[in-house]
This record gives C-alpha cells, sequence and structure tokens, in this order.
C-alpha cells in the first residue's frame, strides 16, 4: 500500500497519521491528512525527545478467524513524520508511540494486505465480522482480548485518522489497519483503506 500521499508535519499541536494504499511493491504507507496526536506523540513532537518505552509491550497478535498469528514489530515515525511500517508483508506492527494495547486509549497495529509475492498478513483482514475476537500478547506473557464492534473501508482521502488513533473516548480499543477498495495502478495502488475497530473485552 503506498501513493501519491502527501508528506506530513510534525506540529506542536499533535502528529497527522493515516495509512494509505498504493502499488503491491509497497503495500502500506502512512500518510496525514487528519489531525490524531497521542500523548506521546505530541511530547516528541513538541520536545524533539524519544518517548521513553513502556514497561510492557505488545508481541504477538492472534486473530483466529482467519488464522493468524504473527509477531509484532514497533513502528515509530520517518523523519519526514510519516508512519513507519513493516519491513516484512508477513508481520503486523503496532504504533509504539501510540497507547500499549490494554491501556486506555487507542492502539492501533498496521500491516500488508499483499506484496509482489502474494498475499500479506492482512489478507484476509475485510473478511472478519463484527462479535469475532483479537488477542494481543504481551511481553509479560499476558493476553488482551479485544472484541469487533465494527468493520469499515475509508477512501484514501477520507482516512478518518483522529477517529483511528485518538478516537478512543476513554475506552480501550484497538484498530487494525490494511489496505482496501480498488487497486489502480494509475492512482498508486490500492484506493482505500480498511480498518477493524475492536474494544477490549473484559478480564
Amino acid at each position: 500500500m503506498g501513493g501519491p500521499l502527501g508528506r506530513v508535519a510534525l506540529l506542536l499541536a499533535g502528529v497527522l497519521l493515516i495509512a494509505g494504499c498504493g502499488d503491491a511493491s509497497d503495500p502500506l504507507v502512512a500518510s496525514s491528512p487528519g489531525s490524531a496526536a497521542t500523548g506521546a506523540t505530541e511530547s516528541a513532537a513538541a520536545t524533539g525527545a524519544t518517548p521513553r518505552k513502556p514497561d510492557v509491550s505488545p508481541v504477538q497478535l492472534r486473530i483466529p478467524a482467519i488464522q493468524v498469528s504473527t509477531p509484532l514489530v514497533g513502528l515509530g515515525l520517518h523523519e519526514d513524520g510519516t508512519v513507519e511500517v513493516p519491513t516484512n508483508p508477513d508481520r503486523a506492527g503496532w504504533y509504539e508511540l501510540g497507547t500499549v494495547p490494554g491501556q486506555p486509549g487507542s492502539s492501533v497495529i498496521l500491516g500488508h494486505l499483499d506484496s509482489l509475492d502474494g498475499p500479506a498478513v492482512f489478507a484476509e483482514l475485510a473478511t472478519l465480522r463484527v462479535g469475532q475476537d483479537v488477542e494481543v500478547g504481551l511481553s509479560d506473557g499476558t493476553t488482551v482480548t479485544f472484541r469487533i464492534r465494527r468493520i469499515a473501508t475509508f477512501a484514501n482521502a477520507d482516512f478518518p485518522a483522529d477517529l483511528v488513533y485518538a478516537g478512543s473516548r476513554g475506552q480501550t480499543t484497538l484498530n487494525l489497519v490494511t489496505c482496501g477498495g480498488e487497486y489502480d495502478p494509475d492512482l498508486g495502488g490500492y484506493q482505500a483503506n480498511v480498518v477493524v475497530f475492536t474494544r477490549r473485552v473484559a478480564a
């Protein structure tokens, strides 16, 4: 996923983030037409400092309904302010400047839809259904379970960055993002994003 997406600026008010889509050789790129700052990202943008790493971090993602079980890589920001994406299409990545899955706030995990070699880790993400579960294994050995509440496809230009990256409204949420929609090589690749919205299941 990639495409002719604008670069983003680090602003004192926050960091602008979106996941966009492009050609299959680079199937997941992050950019940002909307504002969606998290506390850690705001602090980093304002001070130039690297946020302190959390004591616990997500290390494994499991989605039983589509037989996904993958280690998670950490994703930060490129120098131009765009969000990093997994270099391996078979691995998903957690946006580590955001919320740790299981803590109050919006956590975001991004994964590729496909690559030049075929389907990638989130190839079947759009086939998920409301009510199915997503599990995140943490570095302390515990597992946090989330239940799918909504699945939506957004055109690249209409990606709701605020909602995805900072729209938890006090809830403990996890949002999964990949490419979707029509693939148009003349326009840079996939023209939409699939977002799976989940909320933590009470222990």
